[in-house]
């Protein structure tokens, strides 16, 4: 039984250590980051959270990466994209809305200034 466990245990040490670098993951989470900053994630306080955590889960990634730590960074890089593309949609949102009432705004000062043409 106690060799049993030993050699499990060495088995999960040698595929812990042959888990492949996650690069595509990385270049994933850095993408919806960089989109959610383009889109003025940064400037919209609900999107900010969002942005923050993926930024943090990015740096955490980076540091797990370097202790050869591939699964745990896969993980924490599946998380960062998540949250830089949940930040990405709340700044296409809010620009949404603020163009809706932009259009509303001015449909309502035509309303105003052009008068009513019915029939007389």
């Amino acid at each position: 039984m106690k060799r049993a466990i030993i050699a499990m245990a060495g088995i999960a040490t040698a595929c812990a250590a042959t888990y492949p670098v996650p690069v595509q993951r990385m270049a994933d989470a850095q993408s919806a980051r960089r989109s959610a900053v383009e889109l003025g994630a940064n400037n919209l306080p609900d999107a900010q959270l969002y942005l923050k955590l993926s930024e943090e889960e990015i740096a955490k990634a980076n540091v797990l990466l370097k202790e050869n730590e591939n699964r745990r960074a896969d993980f924490m890089l599946i998380r960062a994209k998540a949250d830089g593309e949940l930040a990405v949609a709340i700044a296409r949102a809010k620009k949404s809305e603020a163009e809706e009432k932009q259009s509303l705004d001015q449909q309502k000062l035509r309303a105003k200034t052009i008068p009513f043409q019915g029939a007389r």
